[in-house]
Parts: C-alpha cells; sequence; structure tokens
C-alpha cells in the first residue's frame, strides 16, 4: 500500500508561484509512475502533468505548459509540481497519483494510489 500526502497549497494572487510537494510512503517512488491532477469546483477532475519512474518522461497539459514544472526527488521520495504564473483558473484541488507502470501519462486510470489532496487558491 502507497500513502501520498500533499503539502504546499494555499493562496496566491494572479502571477505568483507556488510549489506542492506530495511524501510517499510505504514503497519507492523510484519503483513508481507519479503525476498530479487536479479538480476544480463542479468540474471533473483533470490531469496537469505526470513524470515517469526515471523522469526521462513528462507530460502536461496544455494550459500549463511553460507554468508548471514535474519533478521527482526518487532519494527523498517526494515528487513536486513548481507552478509559476499562477492564473484564477488554477483554483482547484491538486492531487497526486501514483501507478505500477513506468509511465502513467495523463489518464487518471493508469493510476493505482491517490492523495487527499491540498488546495491551490488563486485570485484576481
Amino acid at each position: 500500500q502507497v500513502l501520498l500526502v500533499e503539502s504546499g497549497g494555499g493562496w496566491k494572487q494572479a502571477g505568483g508561484s507556488l510549489r506542492l510537494s506530495c511524501a510517499a510512503s510505504g514503497r519507492t517512488i523510484s519503483t513508481l509512475a507519479m503525476a498530479w491532477f487536479r479538480q476544480a469546483p463542479g468540474q471533473d477532475r483533470e490531469f496537469v502533468a505526470a513524470i515517469s519512474r526515471g523522469a526521462d518522461n513528462t507530460d502536461y497539459t496544455e494550459s500549463v505548459k511553460g507554468r508548471f514544472t514535474i519533478s521527482r526527488d526518487n532519494a527523498a521520495n517526494l515528487v513536486h509540481l513548481q507552478m509559476n504564473s499562477l492564473k484564477p483558473e488554477d483554483t482547484a484541488i491538486y492531487y497526486c497519483a501514483a501507478g505500477g507502470l513506468y509511465y502513467g501519462g495523463n489518464r487518471a486510470s493508469q493510476y493505482d494510489y491517490w492523495g487527499q489532496g491540498t488546495q491551490v487558491t488563486v485570485s484576481s
């Protein structure tokens, strides 16, 4: 069983930055593909970013390309999402996800483990 705990969420004005972290326990993340998803009020959960086990493959949803960066620290069992140039439409609960494939891509079904989420609120 893998436990994922997100942190780093909060409130920011548009244009600001936040760094989300996901701490994993129960299994080393070097054996897991990792990703971030988000869910805004009244909307479905959507893919944000993904990274392969070896960090040699990453992907982002179009709306965050050039602003968000996903990274992983396998030694510390952490995954990060650096979010710059935040926009009000980035407001959502952000979830960390992990899966047993080498690379999970943008489909939620590829991920077996999910955190509880961290709230990000961006005001205009």
